[in-house]
C-alpha cells in the first residue's frame, strides 16, 4: 500500500554515494534506486529497465512514468511523475525537485492552499484569545477594557543589556582601529597656461626731421669780373 501523498511532503532522501557523480544522464537512474520512497516500482521506467530497452519507448506505453522535467547542472533537477495517456497527451501527478542531490517532493496548489489557511486562521485565533484577557467584567461597572503593560518601562527588555554591551565593545574597537577611508581617485586637472599674445607694432618708417627737412645748400655761382 503506497503511502499518502501528503506523508511525502515532509521527507527527503538521497543517497552519499551518487551524489558526487550525479548530471543530466543518470538522473532518472538516481531517482529509481529502491531505496526512494517516491519511487514507484509499478511504473512504466520499471519495465524499461527490466526489458533493457530505450527510454525513448516510454512514449509508446500507457500508464504511469517518471520524465525528466528540468536540468539545471550540477545542482537543480526536476522530476515529474505523469500518467501517459497517448504520445501527446499526459496527466501531471507530482514534481520532485532534487537539489544539490536531496530529493524533495514539490507540494501541490492544495496542500499550499491548506497550508496557508491554517497558519492564518492560527494567528487569528491567537489574536482573539490575546483580546478576550483585557476584557474585564464587573455586575456594577459593566464591560470594560484593561490594557497592562507586559514589560515595566524601568525594566530593560530582554536582551538589551547584551545589545549594549554589544554597542559598547563596537565603540570601544572603532575608536581603537578608526575606519581609514581611502578618498576616491579624483581626476587629473589640466591647467591651462593662458597664451600671451605677442603685440606686434607697426614701426613707420619716419624720416628724421632734422635732416629729412634741411635742404641742401645753394651752389655758389662764380661772379664775373
Amino acid at each position: 500500500m503506497d503511502k499518502p501523498e501528503s506523508n511525502t511532503l515532509g521527507i527527503s532522501w538521497h543517497d552519499s554515494a551518487w551524489i558526487p557523480h550525479l548530471n543530466q544522464a543518470n538522473i532518472l537512474d538516481y531517482f529509481s534506486e529502491r531505496s526512494n520512497p517516491f519511487y514507484d516500482r509499478t511504473c512504466n521506467n520499471e519495465v524499461i529497465k527490466m526489458q533493457r530497452q530505450s527510454p525513448e519507448q516510454l512514449i509508446n506505453m500507457q500508464g504511469l512514468e517518471y520524465t525528466l522535467l528540468h536540468a539545471q547542472e550540477p545542482i537543480l533537477y526536476v522530476v515529474r511523475k505523469q500518467i501517459r495517456h497517448s504520445q501527446n497527451q499526459v496527466t501531471p501527478v507530482a514534481d520532485y525537485y532534487i537539489i544539490g542531490g536531496i530529493v524533495y517532493q514539490g507540494p501541490d496548489l492544495s496542500s499550499v492552499i491548506n497550508s496557508r489557511m491554517l497558519n492564518t486562521l492560527f494567528h487569528l485565533q491567537s489574536a482573539f484569545d490575546e483580546t478576550l484577557t483585557y476584557s474585564k467584567y464587573h455586575p456594577s461597572k459593566g464591560y470594560w477594557w484593561e490594557f497592562k503593560d507586559k514589560e515595566d518601562k524601568g525594566m530593560l527588555k530582554s536582551g538589551d543589556h547584551l545589545r549594549q554591551r554589544v554597542d559598547l565593545l563596537l565603540g570601544e574597537l572603532a575608536k581603537k582601529y578608526p575606519p581609514q577611508f581611502i578618498p576616491p581617485p579624483q581626476p587629473e586637472v589640466k591647467e591651462e597656461v593662458p597664451k600671451q599674445e605677442v603685440k606686434t607694432e607697426k614701426v613707420e618708417k619716419t624720416e628724421d626731421k632734422s635732416t629729412g627737412n634741411m635742404k641742401p645748400p645753394p651752389e655758389k655761382k662764380a661772379k664775373l669780373r
